[in-house]
């Protein structure tokens, strides 16, 4: 954990995917599905999860070994977005105790807000569809601005929509790039440890000011000096 001298938290963000919801069955599944049709085997869901922070792309490389530039990748692309579409409510659920965490931010009147890379037409569908985001004050997602993270900008419009200046944000996510992107907008960053994090990540190398084990422990940073 790095000490630091900020303002009072006034607004929490996070991340959405490996942060608060766990959509990392749907992913394997869309993932699997074209596998299928193939011909080809399922993979054990363990193959898929360290990669599901990357979307399309981790799914892409653990299915079939391919990244972008690679032969095909971006037709498998395309068809991999069109197949997370129509099954992304399946078995997506918010971590748990998720909701006592957001309930807790409510109650205590700090607003809150999703900053993903995820684009739009997933992002806001996928909201919308959960309770949980019933109080969220505005959702940014990785189309929303003309940058992805681990570019600082998704972030500083999140605070400039919640007129909350960003050295009193909070931003929790699990991927390095959250970190990155968090720190360069002058946030206090928080590591999401029990997300996907990513294959052979060190988030102690991330430079995080902290790391939540589990979603309540956001909870005590709330307060840091």
């Amino acid at each position: 954990m790095i000490s630091i001298c900020r303002n009072k938290i006034k607004a929490v963000l996070f991340d959405l995917d490996g942060t608060l919801l766990d959509s990392a069955p749907d992913l394997a599944a869309a993932a699997n599905h074209m596998r299928t049709i193939r011909g080809l085997e399922p993979l054990p869901f363990y193959q898929y999860r360290p990669l599901a922070g990357s979307g399309a792309k981790g799914m892409l490389l653990a299915g079939f070994g391919v990244g972008p530039g690679g032969q095909g990748y971006e037709a498998l692309r395309a068809e991999f977005l069109d197949r997370y579409e129509a099954c992304m409510f399946e078995q997506t659920r918010p971590f748990q105790d998720v909701e006592i965490l957001l309930d807790t931010l409510q109650r205590r009147g700090l607003p809150w807000a999703v900053v993903t890379n995820k684009a739009e037409r997933f992002a806001m569908p996928l909201t919308a569809s959960l309770r949980i985001f019933d109080s969220a004050t505005t959702i940014v997602g990785g189309d929303t601005t003309p940058y992805t993270k681990p570019h600082p900008e998704p972030l500083l419009e999140a605070a400039r929509r919640l007129e909350v200046d960003p050295v009193a944000c909070m931003y929790v996510g699990d991927d390095e790039r959250d970190i990155i992107a968090g720190r360069a907008a002058g946030m206090l960053t928080v590591a999401a440890s029990y997300g996907y994090l990513g294959a052979g990540a060190d988030v102690t190398r991330w430079s995080a000011h902290a790391e939540a084990n589990n979603p309540l422990e956001v909870l005590k940073f709330l307060d840091m000096p």
